[in-house]
């Protein structure tokens, strides 16, 4: 997840994930229903709790760098996340699902994209113990590990 050489600019990281996960995403219009179980087989996925999940992981973790910016405390974590399989997940994954969820991804990768780069180089590597470094956050939500967990639903 980190690396002790940091070499990628975190300005453009979650922009990154978010167009691999909306990648992927465009493929869900095929979803069969059936959920997909986690690589680390601990828990189950459908298209619409990937994009549940990796909003809420995007909003959590942007909470987090605010109030490491601001000196503040970070809110305690109480999402059940991932273990959680609520009913709107199960609904089938529409043209309109796509274009909601696009919308919110884009303008939540732009934001940190914004916000790492008014940020600036020294603050991203900074000690923010115990918390992780603003690039460590990034690098980690960047990840399109959950839209990875459906994977490309296109037929053949």
């Amino acid at each position: 997840m980190t690396t002790a050489q940091p070499s990628t600019d975190p300005t453009l990281l979650v922009e990154r994930g978010v167009a691999r996960t909306l990648e992927l995403a465009r493929t869900w219009l095929a979803w069969d229903g059936r959920p997909r179980l986690s690589d680390d087989g601990d828990r189950l996925y459908t298209p619409n709790k990937v994009i549940r999940r990796y909003t809420d992981h995007l909003i959590d973790h942007l909470a987090e760098i605010e109030a490491l910016l601001a000196g503040a405390e970070c809110e305690p974590d109480h999402w059940h996340a991932s273990l959680v399989t609520v009913a709107s997940d199960w609904a089938p994954f529409t043209e309109a699902d796509l274009n909601e969820a696009s919308q919110r991804l884009r303008r939540l990768g732009r934001v940190y994209a914004l916000r790492m780069g008014a940020a600036g180089p020294t603050a991203w590597d900074a000690s923010r113990a115990p918390h992780w470094t603003l690039r460590e956050i990034v690098e980690h939500v960047s990840a399109p590990w959950y839209a990875e967990q459906v994977g490309d639903l296109r037929a053949g």
